[in-house]
């Protein structure tokens, strides 16, 4: 089953909030939604993250050309043909183009095969997935506030933006603990923070029982982390140095996490994925999945991968509670803080192809800089 045609959108999809984070202020998602048409007339969607202009960029240029004529079981081979045109040199610019023709390569194939994605990857390991409550404020009190809301929805596992100020993160973290009780309290710093400055901080949490603290240090720094571990009680989660298979290798040779946390969008591909929990699988560590505000295509995604994951023992990041809207007529929902895996075959979502085009969009905005702020930008470390 071979691809014929391709076609794609950038989709902005607004936040019913602003949510503040150590990178900036975010207000809305922008992602790149994909379809695919095979030589059977079986059509497959995909999408990604585009935070970046080079998403697309190599998309247009690369992907959506050498896309068509390649049979949709054929994902690895793919991918590796991406990176031949130039762009092992540039994994991190190619791996989120990758990533939505690959998902909808998967989406064709599960739709051929009469099965949901999850049945192809080794079967349903379980059948709901549970879902972290992300935290966006700055201020300790309004923050607290939001995480109580979430405690009445049923969620039992939270994850708050740090990475502000010191001051601020304790004062921030203490509240949110104060709020939601014993259950598990997650800090995710993005890099914002020194190695000393880490460790004093991770010191001074000690007492709050944080289920992780992750990406405290720059995303380059491998042995930082590595011996930050040796130096604190608080497990580290690594996630944006965990983007691509080669990254995590890395990252389970040098013995820099405890957690690690994945991303099809950032690997390259639900496959590339696949393989990375694997690797930590090996190692003897958990894993869990990265959000980005996905809308319903990836959504969908994420919970076949923790439907067969063995080593996905830890609620999934979602911002799905921000998103204003969604481009599926049946997009994943939550209840009692978790999701109920897709049955269909292949992604097991329907596109709604009026919202694609009432929201689609030109250019990327809101993802990283503070129009607030004029000249500002964030730095890593910052303190």
């Amino acid at each position: 089953m071979k691809i014929v045609s391709t076609a794609h959108w950038l989709v902005r999809m607004p936040f019913n909030e602003d949510i503040l984070w150590a990178s900036g202020k975010r207000t809305g998602t922008t992602r790149l939604i994909v379809r695919i048409e095979t030589d059977t007339g079986i059509v497959g969607w995909g999408e990604t993250i585009c935070l970046i202009d080079t998403v697309r960029a190599v998309f247009e240029a690369v992907i959506a050309r050498l896309a068509v004529g390649y049979d949709v079981a054929d994902v690895d081979r793919f991918g590796r043909h991406v990176l031949g045109a130039g762009y092992y040199h540039h994994k991190r610019a190619a791996v989120m183009a990758i990533a939505a023709m690959e998902m909808a390569m998967w989406d064709a194939l599960g739709k051929q095969a009469g099965l949901p994605l999850h049945a192809l990857w080794g079967g349903l390991w379980r059948d709901r997935v549970q879902a972290s409550a992300y935290l966006f404020l700055p201020e300790p009190a309004a923050c607290a506030d939001k995480a109580g809301r979430f405690l009445d929805l049923g969620y039992t596992t939270f994850k708050a933006k740090v990475g502000f100020d010191e001051r601020n993160d304790v004062d921030l973290l203490t509240a949110v603990r104060d709020r939601v009780g014993a259950h598990p309290l997650r800090a995710d710093v993005n890099g914002a923070w020194f190695p000393g400055t880490a460790k004093r901080l991770l010191r001074k949490l000690e007492g709050l029982d944080l289920a992780y603290v992750e990406q405290p240090l720059p995303t380059d720094d491998i042995m930082g982390h590595a011996n930050l571990r040796t130096q604190c009680s608080t497990p580290i989660a690594l996630d944006e140095s965990a983007y691509t298979l080669e990254d995590v290798l890395s990252i389970v040779r040098a013995a820099a996490a405890d957690v690690v946390l994945l991303d099809p969008h950032e690997a390259g591909g639900l496959w590339q994925t696949l393989k990375a929990a694997a690797i930590c699988e090996a190692a003897n560590l958990p894993v869990t999945l990265h959000s980005g505000a996905e809308l319903g295509f990836s959504q969908a995604a994420y919970l076949h991968l923790a439907a067969t994951i063995p080593n996905m023992t830890l609620a999934i990041d979602t911002e799905s509670a921000y998103l204003a809207d969604d481009v599926t007529g049946d997009p994943p929902r939550i209840t009692e803080g978790s999701f109920s895996v897709p049955m269909g075959p292949g992604l097991g979502v329907s596109p709604d192809v009026e919202k694609l085009e009432t929201y689609r969009v030109t250019e990327i905005t809101g993802a990283y800089l503070d129009d607030a702020r004029p000249g500002w930008f964030p730095t890593k470390p910052a303190y």
